[in-house]
């Protein structure tokens, strides 16, 4: 009980310090810091559209967290879930490219998401192996496969997929509508990757907490020395990590492509990756908050689209409040830890 007081108390100024940072930068810009966040509430939540549109950003992001919660938990950063997102998207196009002139349009579309699945997978499962076979540590490896995964969309756009007769920063050309995910025609939202979401979040809970996996995650994490004297495999049980990591991002990347944009953009993954990364420190690498916490980051990435209109602000007031949360989150963190140490000394 102590603990979630304590975490509460933790997120209240949290939301305090970061808040009042961003009123003042609005302040200092002469503009009205009610207004702003009245603009962005009303942008994110006000209509059922509009609503669907946070949730349409709400399931890859979720996605995405889900599946670092994995390698948060055995103590790797794992930086690359935004390549993860991209490879992900890229084996997605490659089985629905084979299934236009099919007559099973359902049976490529499952496919999709199994090669979304794979790709992700195998892309993590890369910075997995520098890591634990070549002492490259996952940031960096993460970083470079971004980098990769991004020149990759864009060769594959401006080269062998590339429309016919233009290459265009636009994408690939639209898939039929056969293979689009399937959706509510009034909010455009699909039912199918709700609930991909809704499953990835329970099912990283059960994992993580009632399996074997999940308890093996923890022990290497606190100590990997100590797990490795108990009988475990710190290489082994990491790439595991990586695996889950990079599968749940896979399918982020699916559901852009099926879903989303039903095409293959240069920004398929729209930062989720990267934003994800701020969720789920955010949530305290606690898997039931990680949707709130989500939620909370979908509705300021949408609703922040009114503030060019309404207030003539730059969009990127979203950026500077995530930014502002987690730099509030790391200093109210630090302080509670050198709270509790004072406590423990005197």
């Amino acid at each position: 009980m102590r603990k979630f007081i304590r975490y509460f108390f933790g997120i209240k100024l949290t939301l305090i310090a970061a808040f009042s940072f961003t009123t003042l930068i609005l302040l200092l810009s002469g503009a009205s810091p009610f207004a702003a966040y009245y603009h962005i509430f009303k942008g994110s939540l006000g209509s059922w559209i509009k609503f669907a549109h946070v949730i349409a950003a709400w399931i890859p992001l979720t996605l995405c967290a889900c599946g670092l919660l994995y390698t948060f938990r055995i103590g790797l950063w794992n930086i690359g879930v935004e390549g993860q997102m991209m490879m992900g998207s890229v084996f997605t196009t490659y089985a629905l490219r084979l299934g236009i002139e099919s007559h099973h349009p359902v049976l490529f579309l499952v496919l999709s998401f199994a090669a979304g699945l794979i790709g992700g997978g195998i892309w993590a499962l890369i910075a997995g192996f520098l890591k634990t076979k070549g002492g490259v540590n996952e940031i960096f490896a993460g970083l470079g496969l971004n980098f990769v995964a991004q020149g990759i969309i864009l060769w594959l756009i401006f080269g062998p997929w590339k429309r016919p007769g233009i290459a265009s920063m636009s994408g690939t050309a639209l898939f039929p509508p056969q293979l689009w995910m399937p959706y509510f025609s009034s909010i455009r939202l699909s039912p199918v990757a709700l609930s991909l979401a809704l499953i990835a979040v329970i099912l990283t809970a059960l994992m993580l907490r009632y399996t074997r996996i999940g308890l093996s995650l923890r022990a290497i994490g606190n100590n990997s020395h100590a797990a490795y004297l108990f009988g475990l495999k710190p290489g082994r049980y990491m790439l595991l990590a990586m695996i889950f990591a990079g599968g749940f991002a896979g399918l982020a990347g699916s559901i852009q492509v099926t879903g989303v944009y039903h095409r293959l953009l240069p920004a398929i993954s729209s930062n989720y990756g990267y934003l994800a990364l701020l969720v789920v420190m955010l949530a305290n690498y606690n898997v039931w908050i990680v949707p709130a916490v989500a939620l909370f980051f979908a509705c300021l990435n949408v609703g922040s689209i009114q503030l060019p209109m309404m207030l003539r602000l730059d969009s990127s007031l979203s950026g500077v409040i995530q930014g502002a949360l987690v730099l509030a989150t790391l200093a109210v963190h630090a302080w509670q830890i050198r709270s509790k140490d004072k406590k423990w000394v005197n």
